[in-house]
């Protein structure tokens, strides 16, 4: 009998977590400034993350949550908006974000049959090696593809969309709105800081038009210096991988291709650069850009690289920073 209440007891305590764990849409799209800094996944951060994906000033993977990402975006947001950049959202950064687009942050999407069809990649290993075994380096599953389509973590999809399921078609899911609109035509350079593991992409002026967090080389392979221009785009890329790389971690001392694919380890775009080997793309995996470092070349998540994709052509300079803007000191 205190067994049975015990099991009766865990699961109310779970159902009522997961009940207070969901995300309201009136709650997001509503949601006004408030003082403090939220522990959880908050309804004000994941408006002000929207509000700066769609401004094209990206906080990376929409969570809800702080986060070095984020406090970059914003700091890049007070910047170009003439405020001052700390990285904190303040209401008068809060006011210029909301002033910037007066729909709403949360929109219903109905599922379609190319969501839920695939092809589907439910079991990728860790290692490039064992990658190229496999035919398609596709989403693993129909929820994955959406989260990545909205710019945001699986997690707060399921908490936008509590008990709904993402496997058929026809179904109603609640999802941010992240139209970024058509590419600004002013594009002069890209400008790829390592200190601040940032891309910008500036007008003649040197006005950044987007900023986009991104991993930027290691000490086992670092992004190379000086300036480079963009040579090609090329989408839905393979992956060759040459044994001169010597990455850790691979034991081949034979050359090999990864499949296309989303989840393919430079993603769904690759801006090929005039350095050899070198390019900007995307990455399977969203949530750790900026986080950690990449094999030399400049990792975006896939939906920035797209974006960027979208502004380049043969010819875009590209410069890479290696000194902070705040001392000038070289790093």
């Amino acid at each position: 009998m205190v067994r049975l209440l015990l099991v009766v007891a865990v699961a109310l305590a779970l159902a009522c977590g997961g009940a207070k764990a969901a995300i309201d849409l009136d709650a997001v799209n509503q949601a006004q400034f408030t003082e403090g800094e939220p522990n959880d996944v908050s309804p004000m951060l994941l408006k002000a993350q929207i509000l700066l994906d769609r401004a094209r000033f990206s906080p990376g993977l929409i969570n809800g949550r702080l986060s070095d990402n984020f406090a970059k975006a914003v700091a890049a947001f007070q910047a170009a908006n003439g405020l001052p950049s700390d990285g904190k959202l303040t209401r008068e950064t809060w006011d210029k974000l909301t002033a910037s687009f007066a729909g709403p942050m949360l929109t219903n999407y109905e599922v379609t049959a190319k969501d839920v069809r695939g092809p589907f990649t439910r079991r990728i290993p860790a290692r490039l090696e064992r990658m190229a075994h496999l035919r398609r380096l596709g989403y693993r599953n129909a929820r994955e593809r959406l989260a990545e389509r909205f710019h945001l973590s699986e997690q707060v999809l399921r908490m936008l969309n509590p008990k709904i399921g993402f496997r058929k078609a026809g179904t109603t899911l609640v999802v941010p709105d992240v139209g970024r609109g058509d590419p600004p035509a002013a594009v002069a350079s890209i400008e790829v800081d390592k200190a601040s593991r940032q891309v910008r992409v500036l007008d003649p002026s040197g006005k950044p038009l987007a900023v986009y967090p991104a991993s930027i080389g290691s000490e086992e392979k670092p992004a190379p210096s000086g300036s480079a221009e963009v040579k090609r785009v090329v989408h839905n890329p393979t992956y060759h991988y040459d044994p001169k790389f010597a990455f850790k971690g691979v034991r081949t001392k034979r050359p090999f291709t990864i499949a296309k694919g989303p989840n393919n380890p430079v993603g769904s775009v690759w801006i090929d650069l005039s350095i050899e080997s070198y390019g900007i793309h995307g990455t399977p995996d969203p949530g750790k850009i900026g986080t950690t470092f990449s094999h030399g070349c400049i990792r975006l998540t896939n939906w920035d690289a797209e974006d960027l994709a979208a502004m380049v052509k043969p010819g875009t300079k590209v410069a890479f920073k290696d000194e902070t803007a705040q001392d000038g000191q070289a790093q």
